[in-house]
């Protein structure tokens, strides 16, 4: 087996383009035989004062725990087609006093599973830490913003006023709960443990008749030893709804990135004109249009979270089949969607800090917006305050309404927005209301309640949560 991967055969995208070399160490395949052979020391040592082994054949486990040679297991592998036992005796050949004791007692997955736990928390460690500095960019973004008048949309039609800071704050809150949702399923996530091959722990009893330690003391000291709890329930395997679990809350996650960049990319359409993601000096819109400046970024954000949104569905099939004791029909497609959803989720959160980091917010386009669609939003002040003084309600929104078509109809045509005329000389509003005090009433800037306030109350609880409050208290994985 070739360890020479050039870009002249296929090359996942994730092994190149897409994730931080970080995530990318992370679930690489050394990576995992360090944690497997990690995983091997602790259990040897366990056994060490239990009696079974020898103090020099441990010591020799730790000598070469960082000895990973690819190539050596994989062409054992070829042989005998198991690459936990190919790592087996990959490990054994460089331990000439210790090698005989590796594995003893274990079945393959009281490694494979506990190291894929420990993988796991470290990639949710490194999520966390990004999507604090995520926050942390979009809590000034929301202080900054926090009274910048704007008009909204609902329908993806102008509606009433509300603030800059209050649209970001809308994305802010959900990306805490999507912080806290992370937090959660790392504190709560386990190893199988050492249960041996059905989950009995039978061969631990076995091995450790007669000694001075119990099969549940021997879990017990080595997941200490890994930093990582134990379920107390397994079969060959940790049960697969864990990795459901892990993949919802990233799911969760991408969902709210989707709507901010799908957000995004509609106030950077030049209809809109209000945002933008940042463009570079040099950057190339289209290979066609040379005047095109696509958002990308939001674009590349969006189909990406769509991807890792597919990915839960496959780890809810590996939970509901892992039939009876374990069946294996979910250890190819988890060789996949474990590393690519943490791989895309890293891409989508490094992309999502540099736009946030160099977005643009137009107060022209803004100012733009409110002064054609402003007026609009303001009527329903001015039929709260007509009806207050005595109007009738239904009549007031019908007189309301014409007006309003009829201001359309004139935008359709290319005209200034005639509403605030045509409302400020109605005889019906006159009677009840000063011409002069109409125009005041139809000005929307003011028209925003308590969205300035509950920006900055938003922006206050993220800076609670993400710095004065430490993550969970689950060990990190050195």
């Amino acid at each position: 087996m070739s360890e020479a991967f050039t870009h002249d055969t296929f090359v996942s995208p994730f092994t190149w383009r897409y994730g931080s070399a970080e995530m990318r160490t992370l679930w690489s395949e050394e990576h995992k035989r360090r944690l497997w052979r990690r995983i091997w020391v602790a259990l040897a040592e366990a056994q060490q004062q239990a009696g079974l082994v020898r103090a020099e054949q441990v010591e020799d486990l730790r000598a070469h725990a960082e000895d990973i040679n690819l190539q050596r297991a994989h062409d054992i592998e070829a042989e005998i087609r198991h690459d936990l036992m190919a790592e087996v005796h990959a490990y054994a050949e460089q331990c000439a006093i210790g090698g005989g004791i590796i594995h003893l007692g274990a079945t393959s997955m009281d490694i494979e599973d506990n190291a894929e736990a420990l993988r796991m928390v470290e990639s949710i460690d490194l999520t966390l830490n990004r999507l604090r500095d995520i926050l942390t960019t979009l809590k000034g973004l929301i202080e900054r913003e926090a009274e910048h008048v704007c008009i909204a949309f609902t329908h993806l039609q102008p509606a009433e006023p509300t603030t800059v800071g209050y649209r970001l704050a809308s994305c802010g809150q959900d990306l805490l709960a999507d912080y806290d949702a992370l937090d959660q399923v790392r504190a709560a996530l386990k190893g199988k443990g050492f249960k041996g091959a059905v989950g009995t722990a039978a061969s631990y009893h076995e091995l450790l008749a007669g000694t001075r330690m119990t099969p549940e003391e021997m879990e017990a000291e080595i997941m200490g030893r890994l930093g990582l709890k134990a379920f107390p329930i397994a079969t060959q395997t940790y049960p697969r709804r864990q990795d459901w679990d892990v993949l919802n809350a990233l799911a969760g996650l991408a969902l709210t990135i989707y709507k901010f960049a799908f957000d995004l990319r509609l106030l950077q359409s030049p209809v809109f004109g209000e945002w933008s993601e940042p463009f570079a000096s040099k950057q190339v819109g289209s290979s066609a249009m040379p005047f095109k400046r696509n958002p990308i970024n939001a674009e590349n954000l969006d189909s990406l979270a769509r991807y890792v949104a597919a990915l839960p569905r496959v780890a809810w099939d590996n939970a509901a089949h892992s039939l009876l004791e374990r069946t294996l029909d979910d250890s190819a497609n988890r060789r996949l969607i474990l590393p690519e959803a943490f791989l895309a989720t890293d891409e989508m959160l490094v992309r999502l800090q540099k736009v946030l980091t160099g977005l643009r917010i137009d107060p022209q386009g803004i100012r733009r917006n409110l002064e054609i669609y402003g007026v609009f939003a303001a009527t329903e002040r001015l039929l709260m305050e007509a009806a207050r003084r005595g109007g009738n309600r239904q009549e007031l929104h019908e007189i309301i309404r014409l007006h309003s078509l009829t201001a359309w109809e004139a935008l359709r045509l290319g005209q200034p927005n005639p509403l605030s005329e045509l409302l400020s000389s109605d005889a019906h509003l006159q009677a009840l209301i000063p011409a002069e005090e109409i125009r005041e009433l139809l000005t929307a800037e003011g028209y925003v309640g308590s969205a300035p306030a509950r920006a900055r109350a938003l922006a206050t609880a993220i800076d609670q949560r993400i710095v004065r409050r430490p993550l969970s208290e689950t060990p990190s994985i050195k």
